[in-house]
């Protein structure tokens, strides 16, 4: 299994979860006498996801718990033994059982920010060896959340603010993994809850849930329920037989909606009455194991009576098949009305959720004005990224004994900025987001109301920006080994989303076709970028 737990019985990745070559050059900076040389590392991205102009990080609390259990086993040692040269110098193992994080320090940006090509979403720095061996397990943790994170946002802005959005993706998923991270952060890009209960129980994710057609099929009509009453939600009064009262409010509504009482499905309605009985206060209905309109709809509504009758509220029903957008318009009418003809006026007011293979076409089909959709349950669609199954998030060396490094290669969009940066995201005097500067970590930061010369990514020329207010973007979470500034709760990161969110301009939150946001260079950032360009590292 590549997870652990921790000190504190949360789950971690393990650090053999990494690729060989990790270790192989471990062995060669030990071999070179330079393992314990500070170094420092950049995590980012390249293009934003999706063809979009945003994305969100995510993944940092995983980071930071996997940094602070570091620890390589016995067990990991003997196996990498195994695979590396039979000659390597078991002083080589000795350095790597000793190795933990307490030389690690950590700089990123907030979970939940907004991030943009070339800006680091991690900046890790520590023992060059060390610090390598951490590329692999950070991109993991960092990518996919990342990815999933932004999906969710983008759902999110589909949907707009008053639809519920449920993830359900869980059996959908790349493994038990995967499952488990796209429940934590598509719930952090926006979403209401989730299906998966593991979540809910480890990291606090709302979960919701009711039942399958495998429920609902499961019952013919003939079963008897071994205690069928039912005390009113007041708790005055007599218990009633609900399955009797069922039956006597299904002769009602077949009369009213026009069908014959032998139409609605028995087992489907005895599988109504086994949920009403269970769950008298959170009942719901799956309407179409059958027929919605001839048999889920007016058994349905024969339970919810039944329960009103008795102080109780229906919660809600649930479609999965056909055209959703038009069932549901239907349905709300016949909740209007029947609402109206049997005075339970809350009935026209249930909330109807749907689901079936939901994607980005169908959501704002769902979403449009007018719909009476209220909860949309999403799976696949969220939790396997269809559109773009990875993030893209590369981890790259900027510096070693304090000078810089470079990658240059045969692509130019390939090529890394050297030297230990700080970001900074410059806004207009209404809060509207401008660009994001990165600089050497040695300059001083910019001032709001102050002219900078800047270049942005790709400029053959400088720009003038005046920024009205300057917002530095990376913290440190992580010092030296021990915690810095503490992290935030996911409830936290998730409220941070939404609010980073509607302070990027329309035209930047465009699904389709987005305005580009810029990503700008200082003057001696750019300089330090085309001197090493020109006559290699130093």
């Amino acid at each position: 299994m590549e997870m652990e737990l921790d000190d504190q019985g949360r789950m971690v990745v393990r650090p053999l979860l990494t690729d060989l070559y990790q270790a192989t050059m471990g062995l060669g900076y030990w071999r070179a006498g330079r393992a314990c040389e500070e170094a420092e590392f950049e995590l980012f991205f390249r293009h934003c996801p999706f063809g979009g102009s945003f994305a969100l990080t995510a993944g940092l609390q995983d980071c930071i718990r996997f940094l602070r259990a570091f620890r390589l086993r016995d067990a990991d040692v003997q196996f990498l033994a195994s695979v590396l040269p039979p000659d390597t110098d078991p002083a080589f193992f000795e350095h790597l059982r000793a190795l933990d994080c307490s030389r690690v320090s950590v700089r990123a940006l907030p979970e939940g920010s907004l991030a943009f090509p070339g800006v680091p979403l991690l900046q890790v720095s520590g023992p060059l060896l060390l610090v390598q061996l951490l590329e692999t397990p950070l991109l993991c943790l960092v990518s996919y959340a990342s990815l999933v994170a932004t999906n969710a946002a983008r759902l999110r802005l589909i949907a707009g603010p008053d639809k519920r959005l449920l993830e359900m993706g869980l059996r959908r998923a790349q493994g038990p993994d995967g499952g488990f991270t796209a429940s934590i952060y598509s719930y952090l890009g926006g979403f209401d809850s989730s299906s998966n209960t593991l979540a809910g129980q480890l990291r606090g994710v709302p979960v919701a849930g009711t039942q399958a057609h495998s429920f609902v099929t499961s019952f013919l009509g003939s079963e008897v329920p071994p205690d069928p009453m039912l005390a009113p939600a007041s708790s005055e009064g007599p218990a009633v037989d609900l399955p009797a009262s069922v039956n006597l409010w299904l002769k009602r509504v077949c009369t009213y909606l026009g069908l014959e009482e032998q139409e609605p499905h028995p087992g489907e309605r005895a599988a109504f009455v086994a949920y009403a009985l269970a769950f008298p206060r959170a009942f719901q209905g799956l309407l179409d194991s059958y027929s919605v309109r001839r048999s889920g709809l007016p058994n349905f509504l024969a339970v919810a009576l039944a329960l009103g009758e008795l102080g109780y509220r229906a919660v809600g029903v649930r479609l999965d098949s056909g055209d959703l957008l038009q069932q549901a318009k239907e349905i709300r009418g016949i909740f209007r009305t029947v609402g109206a003809e049997f005075q339970m006026p809350w009935l026209e007011s249930v909330p109807i959720a749907v689901s079936n293979n939901i994607d980005e076409k169908e959501l704002a089909r769902l979403a449009q004005k007018g719909s009476e959709v209220n909860v949309i349950g999403i799976g696949t669609n969220v939790v396997t990224c269809p559109k773009q199954p990875s993030m893209g998030c590369v981890y790259k060396l900027v510096s070693v004994g304090g000078q810089p490094r470079i990658k240059l290669t045969e692509e130019s969009e390939k090529r890394t900025l050297p030297g230990s940066k700080a970001a900074f995201r410059f806004l207009d005097s209404e809060g509207s987001l401008l660009l994001d500067l990165l600089q050497l970590a040695e300059e001083p930061p910019p001032k709001a109301g102050q002219e900078l010369r800047v270049w942005l990514q790709g400029a053959q020329e400088p720009c003038t920006v005046k920024p009205a207010q300057v917002e530095p973007l990376l913290r440190l979470y992580l010092q030296q080994g021990q915690p810095y500034e503490p992290l935030p709760s996911l409830d936290e990161s998730r409220a941070f989303a939404q609010q980073s969110l509607s302070r990027l301009r329309p035209a930047h939150k465009q699904l389709q076709n987005p305005a580009v946001y810029q990503v700008a260079l200082s003057e001696k950032l750019r300089a330090l970028v085309d001197s090493l360009s020109a006559r290699g590292p130093l």
